[in-house]
């Protein structure tokens, strides 16, 4: 346990160094949300059409960074809407930028192990969590007790990743090898570097570790289905929101591919979707 909290208390560390970086990144258009109240991040306009009408709708954004999906769902109509996250700096820059676009939504600072008791106990219509995000959790079955204790009745969790097999992959030489565990496992894969997934211009960001667990998507699904969710969707997909590698190429604006024939070959994504049933 110990060596876990200095897992988190490391990713904590390295988020809250980047955060400041990201948010002045070209990529993560910060600046258009202050300038366009209609402006919508590319994950949450890609994900309206499983999400569906949210408007009027709680809503509760895991890990939700510097908060440009979570001001995206509000900006569709959910209200109230609360975003979370283990970062300070990270839950700093979306509280700023929430009081300059006039955008309602809560922000809270804390581990995803501990938002129903940061929330005060309080259900949600909604439970999002954006991409790249399990990645970050160690225990991916105590994730999905979270999320039942977040649903209210006939509520809905939304999931869209980076599919595990994806993360078992190395690329050496456009070459997939594989190098990391599918499955969820004690130890973490711990990274060190001074680079980050956006553009961050003139922005240095520090040297720091990092620690990333993957979970099949079997673990993930059955996570869900053990606490009485019904899923009504699950689907895998052959592009993701960033390149991984030099390999993939652009598909449409902000999504890449591998190229043909080999799109066909690797899930490179999945999305999840699941409800918890109305009280009878």
């Amino acid at each position: 346990m110990a060596d876990q909290q200095r897992f988190i208390d490391d990713n904590r560390a390295m988020w809250d160094d980047r955060a400041p970086a990201h948010a002045a990144s070209r990529d993560y258009r910060v600046e258009e949300y202050r300038t366009d109240p209609d402006a919508l991040s590319t994950v949450v306009a890609f994900d309206r059409q499983w999400l569906g009408d949210i408007a009027g709708r709680s809503a509760v954004h895991l890990q939700c960074h510097i908060g440009t999906d979570t001001i995206s769902l509000a900006r569709l109509g959910a209200t109230p809407v609360v975003g979370l996250d283990l970062s300070p700096a990270s839950i700093e820059q979306a509280r700023g930028l929430a009081a300059d676009t006039g955008d309602e939504v809560e922000f809270v600072v804390g581990p995803v192990d501990d938002a129903v008791e940061l929330l005060g106990g309080r259900t949600f219509d909604l439970v999002y969590t954006g991409v790249g995000a399990l990645c970050w959790l160690p225990d991916i079955d105590r994730w999905g007790g979270v999320v039942a204790d977040l649903l209210a009745p006939g509520g809905t969790v939304f999931v869209r990743d980076a599919h595990p097999v994806l993360l078992s992959l190395d690329d050496e030489d456009d070459t997939f090898t594989l190098r990391y565990p599918y499955f969820e496992t004690d130890e973490p894969i711990t990274w060190t570097g001074d680079d980050t997934y956006v553009d961050v211009a003139d922005h240095q960001v520090a040297d720091l570790p990092s620690h990333e667990w993957n979970h099949g998507l079997g673990e993930i699904v059955t996570a869900l289905l053990d606490r009485g969710l019904v899923v009504d969707h699950l689907v895998e997909h052959t592009w993701t929101d960033w390149p991984p590698w030099g390999l993939w190429e652009p598909v449409a604006p902000g999504f890449w591919a591998l190229p043909e024939p080999l799109r066909a070959h690797l899930p490179t994504m999945f999305s999840v979707r699941a409800r918890r049933p109305s009280s009878t």
